[in-house]
């Protein structure tokens, strides 16, 4: 399958394996702000549940899988992008572990993410084109509440452009770190209760 790069698993049993994006228009997870993330997740990672949604080339969530992560879901709702999903886990050998879902993925979050959850770690990186998904995620995971999408001691990521805010109105879920990457962010959510525990 050829399109564009989307870089390269950075650690773990895929280490190195090369992965293909969806192509032109879709903004790859980089191996810089990867490695970075995953430096901050990789407590939370072995042996638990991780949520790729608007997965498109599914870079995060393999690279969950090759760091040790139980099991991982992949929400994407663009055909193109699941057939690349498809693709780069078969490179990496990690499709066992891995369910693929077309879906809408904040009509996913509202209607059936309780039934497949609770995740240790959710990675939200929609759109930039559409905003306001980070917010309804976010919303619909505070909405199911402790252990029922998020984890108790979860950790949520939002990729976003840098002019947006994103944590306005949300009350049960905390920010709690923001790491910048350019013109991209990663901003970090805790359920509040944990923060101040």
């Amino acid at each position: 399958m050829t399109g564009t790069s989307a870089g390269r698993v950075i650690a773990g049993t895929a280490r190195g394996t090369r992965l293909v994006g969806p192509g032109e228009g879709t903004r790859p997870l980089g191996d810089r702000l990867k490695q970075s993330l995953f430096a901050i997740l990789e407590p939370h990672i072995r042996d638990r549940a991780f949520l790729d949604l608007f997965a498109g080339s599914g870079a995060s969530a393999i690279e969950a899988l090759s760091r040790g992560a139980a099991l991982a879901v992949l929400v994407e709702r663009d055909p193109r992008a699941i057939r690349t999903i498809e693709a780069n886990l078969a490179a990496t050998g990690l499709g066992d572990r891995a369910t693929i879902l077309r879906a809408e993925a904040v009509a996913w979050l509202d209607s059936k993410a309780r039934t497949a959850g609770p995740f240790a770690n959710v990675f939200l990186d929609p759109p930039y084109t559409e905003p306001d998904l980070v917010a309804r995620s976010l919303a619909a995971i505070q909405t199911a509440g402790p252990e029922g999408i998020l984890a108790r001691d979860g950790l949520v990521v939002a990729k976003h452009f840098g002019g947006q805010t994103v944590d306005a109105g949300i009350a049960l879920l905390q920010s709690v770190r923001r790491e910048r990457f350019g013109d991209t962010v990663l901003t970090f959510f805790r359920w509040a209760d944990e923060v101040t525990a």
